[in-house]
């Protein structure tokens, strides 16, 4: 019985090839789009990705945890960094001497590096963020597959062997020094330069409030900041724990500072705590009633802003809070301050706050109430468009 022969015909050389360059140019492309994202959750006012479908899946998720900042430097920034520096290798397949079998091994080498990141990212997503990235899913996938192809250029043209192959790849660049020069030089310029100067926009913090800035409480006991008689009052309902809370909190403070004159901003509480908010059903935002009583307490003694923007400030950057640290700070007593989160008189005030939230069908945070009219997780730039 005649044997059928196993000898697998390879495709064309560029097949490959350009199948490689496809996969490392979508990566480019998926990191670009990720630090366009990364930089308007944190700066555009009315943004929303267009994966952000759900609680488990949501890239704005993603990209308002710590998690997204590595070496004081966001997480797809890295990524065009890393696609791009793979893809300056490519053209030395095509020099002369490369026969179609060299810089693979050290391309696979890279994609393993890649890989083994992106299995982390997928660690870190499931068990501490619990919200997924569909573009971060997509470039997991983006490196499997550069895994994938370099190891199968390299079986299909010379066998494959990483350790000599890798040798073999970095004598093939010392052969072509000057072009490695010309490619790679400038690459690490821009990146050191780019690393030096990029600014930190995800930890920007504003100033406290100017002195000259009007400060009150309404008749009904909240704290106000802004115009004494203003033409645009807007009451924010919101949590200390809650990112967009912070985010919108902090443009609504600048818009103030524009505009004292006009506009006043009112400050509730809705800790999204299952311990203190019947509407909570689960256990979320663990915590962030604590932290409203903190911020009641310093409005008793006259420091409600100052403890509001560092509350909102320290809870995007850290998983626990100092008390002894916020009470220096702020200049509150450390004791008073902790036995604050049992205090009758605070607590039936935080529920007051709540409740008057739940008539008010407020179900989550950020929530908005300008002239009456509800919004709920942002404000449409519009609005202030007309006295700014």
């Amino acid at each position: 019985m005649l044997q059928k022969d196993k000898t697998i015909t390879p495709l064309p050389f560029p097949v490959y090839f350009w199948t490689v360059a496809f996969f490392a140019f979508s990566g480019l492309f998926v990191s670009l789009y990720l630090s366009i994202s990364h930089y308007r959750v944190y700066t555009d006012i009315g943004y929303r990705s267009f994966c952000a479908v759900s609680k488990a899946i949501n890239c704005d998720t993603v990209s308002q945890s710590p998690y997204s900042i590595l070496l004081d430097f966001p997480v797809p920034v890295w990524g065009v960094a890393g696609y791009a520096f793979f893809l300056l290798f490519l053209p030395f397949a095509w020099l002369k001497g490369a026969k179609m079998e060299r810089i693979w091994p050290l391309l696979f080498l890279l994609s393993l590096g890649y890989s083994c990141y992106s299995i982390a990212l997928a660690f870190i997503s499931s068990f501490y963020i619990r919200s997924f990235c569909i573009m971060c899913v997509v470039s997991y996938g983006i490196n499997f597959m550069l895994l994938y192809y370099t190891w199968l250029v390299g079986k299909r043209f010379g066998g494959f062997s990483l350790i000599s192959g890798i040798r073999k790849d970095i004598h093939h660049l010392l052969m072509h020094k000057k072009s490695g020069i010309v490619l790679f030089l400038p690459f690490f310029i821009i990146l050191l330069g780019v690393y030096l100067y990029y600014p930190n926009y995800w930890d920007a913090t504003p100033a406290p409030p100017s002195s000259s800035i009007a400060k009150g409480v309404t008749d009904d006991g909240h704290p106000w900041i802004g115009a004494e008689n203003p033409v645009l009052t807007i009451i924010e309902f919101t949590d200390y724990q809650c990112f967009q809370c912070g985010k919108m909190h902090f443009f609504l403070r600048k818009i103030v500072e524009k505009s004292p004159d006009k506009v006043r901003l009112v400050h509730r509480h809705f800790p999204m705590d299952h311990k203190v908010n019947p509407v909570v059903k689960k256990p979320y935002h663990i915590g962030s009633g604590d932290l409203a009583c903190f911020a009641i307490l310093a409005g008793i003694r006259g420091k409600f802003w100052k403890m509001n923007d560092l509350l909102f400030d320290i809870s995007r950057k850290e998983d626990s809070i100092n008390t002894q640290m916020l009470a220096d700070k702020v200049g509150l007593n450390v004791g008073e301050l902790s036995s604050s989160i049992n205090h009758p008189y605070i607590r039936r005030k935080l529920g007051k706050d709540i409740f008057k939230g739940m008539k008010l069908r407020v179900t989550g945070t950020p929530t908005y109430f300008i002239n009456g009219k509800k919004y709920s997780g942002h404000i449409p730039p519009e609005i202030f468009a007309d006295f700014l």
